[in-house]
């Protein structure tokens, strides 16, 4: 019962403070700072190969530039967008500059960023048709466009999900989970049940790190996934898989799925699709493939050879921002048996329930999440803009300068590829002649790669291939030209040269002096020192609130 203290309302600040008290930021103002944040952004891109792509700061340092107590009264707009440029820039690592090439190419292109803009603004949740028919008919639409574009079958829908590893991979197994018959785990569980065999599903051991962390949100467990072994191209070895499923029903587990993957993260290779959907339907288990990178390949209609096979899958996620360029956030699941994910995910309250209409789809039915942001915004006006013949131009050119690196460190005395480059991702590392200790090897390109880091140009990743480092360099930014990739060889190569002609008792290079080969002699210079930040992009902010200006 509501007593009548708690129907007193609070008292109300006196007229003249009331407007500002309340409300938004007015359309004059909003106007005038949204002019000013397009600028900026327009600044930034035009400058961005100046700034260092690796963030150069030490851990600690953006929280110790910021107030510990939080704004108790309004602060001025200028002061605050200040504050990102004076105090947020220096700890930025540059996803969208032309050297970064650590990780699969999040570009986030001019189409993508308006729409991301527009898509604030409308802020809907298109968790029922009913709350915003335009984003779920939308999403419908455009989904189904780039299952055109990329070859797939008619008959798979497809959802939006916010990523691949949070989203899609956990959707599409508790779909197959769902799929076992007569288990009824979404009604009962998992727990405490001596009915219920131990459940098992499979991936490779190059498989993302999602598909296990999905095991773990499941409650299967870290031994609900059995992971296999790879062939010399980092494949998923298919007869361990079957062998796996054998033993596995002999032990008296049930297997359900298994998650292929067309595009791993370390090298970018593609498990063998056909003969895994073989394997699976024999035995009845759902089928999934990660294609979170290397189905946006399939743009291009000369590469979807390599993913022979995925359109046989169950269920099969797609990231776009990985390589269609749109911004971070927006993973795409296409399946075949949407009524499993239904089946999965569909619960309506009350408060929600919005009767029968026909032809209607509700996207909160199909997934975890209830919340269900415009992504489809970004992802329709990127695909307008640019069209499927200049997406697969984009990406074919990206394979192309891959290849072009792929092909310098072939004739390389001093490098080697580790893994088969399919599309845009070489790994490598520097192999001098006469050097084939594998730890001073290992020693040796982690040195190269913190010193090409630290230099500030560029920003490279690490991995280890059957126990050797490797130094991954993805290529998949729209602003990464032959010139770029030109220029990181010639880094890499000069890396090398000054850990041979600079060693010190540390280095890897001091151990194993003779023998090294003659172009190991170049006494190339090397600049070590990094990149220094940019400046202001453009802007024209005022100070801001800086720890050393809070009260």
């Amino acid at each position: 019962m509501i007593s009548s203290a708690d129907r007193a309302p609070t008292p109300l600040p006196a007229p003249d403070e009331r407007e500002a008290a309340t409300g938004d930021m007015p359309p004059h103002e909003f106007r005038r700072y949204g002019h000013q944040v397009v600028e900026w952004i327009a600044a930034y891109f035009a400058r961005l190969a100046d700034y260092p792509v690796l963030a150069q700061v030490a851990p600690g340092a953006i929280r110790q530039a910021l107030p510990p107590p939080p704004p108790s009264r309004p602060e001025a707009m200028e002061s605050i967008l200040a504050d990102v440029e004076r105090v947020l820039m220096v700890g930025i690592t540059h996803w969208n500059a032309p050297g970064f090439m650590a990780y699969f190419g999040l570009t986030g292109s001019g189409p993508a960023i308006l729409a991301e803009m527009m898509a604030a603004a409308l802020n809907v949740n298109a968790m029922l048709w009913r709350t915003s028919p335009a984003a779920t008919e939308l999403e419908q639409v455009t989904l189904d466009w780039l299952r055109q574009m990329l070859g797939l079958p008619q008959e798979f829908f497809g959802l939006l999900h916010d990523s691949s590893s949070g989203g899609s991979i956990l959707a599409a197994l508790a779909a197959a989970r769902e799929a076992i018959p007569d288990l009824h785990i979404r009604q009962q569980g998992l727990a405490g049940r001596p009915d219920l065999p131990r459940l098992r599903f499979y991936a490779s051991q190059e498989a993302h790190s999602s598909v296990e962390k999905a095991a773990i949100l499941l409650g299967l467990g870290q031994e609900g996934l059995r992971k296999i072994g790879v062939d010399g191209a980092f494949r998923m070895d298919v007869g361990e898989l079957e062998r796996a499923i054998a033993e596995d029903l002999a032990a008296g587990l049930l297997p359900f799925a298994v998650v292929a993957t067309a595009g791993t993260t370390s090298t970018t290779s593609v498990d063998p699709l056909p003969q895994i959907a073989n394997l699976c339907e024999r035995y009845g288990l759902w089928l999934h493939v990660d294609a979170a990178y290397g189905g946006c390949a399939a743009v291009v209609p000369q590469i979807r050879p390599l993913l022979s096979g995925w359109e046989r899958a169950d269920s099969l996620s797609i990231n776009p921002y990985k390589w269609l360029f749109t911004t971070l956030g927006g993973s795409v699941l296409f399946t075949r048996k949407p009524n499993m994910f239904k089946s999965a995910f569909s619960l309506v309250p009350d408060y929600l329930a919005a009767g029968n209409q026909e032809g209607v789809v509700n996207l909160m039915d199909y997934s975890p999440a209830l919340t269900h942001r415009f992504l489809a915004l970004k992802l329709w006006m990127v695909l307008r803009y640019f069209g499927q013949q200049g997406l697969a131009a984009r990406i074919h050119e990206h394979i192309r300068l891959a290849h072009l690196l792929a092909g310098w460190v072939d004739e390389s005395a001093d490098f080697e590829r580790l893994a088969p480059t399919p599309f845009s991702t070489v790994c490598l590392r520097a192999h001098p002649a006469g050097m084939d200790d594998e730890n001073i090897l290992n020693s040796l390109n982690e040195a190269i790669l913190n010193r090409i880091n630290a230099a500030g140009r560029f920003f490279l990743s690490s991995s280890r291939l059957h126990g050797k480092y490797t130094i991954r360099v993805a290529i998949g930014s729209l602003r990464t030209t032959e010139d770029e990739v030109r220029h990181l060889w010639h880094e890499l190569q000069q890396a090398l040269a000054a850990q041979r002609d600079r060693p010190s008792p540390a280095s890897p290079l001091a151990a194993s002096q003779a023998g090294a080969s003659p172009s190991m002699n170049r006494d190339l210079a090397y600049a070590g020192a990094g990149r220094q930040p940019a400046s202001s992009a453009g802007a024209d902010f005022s100070a801001g609130r800086g720890k050393e200006q809070a009260g």
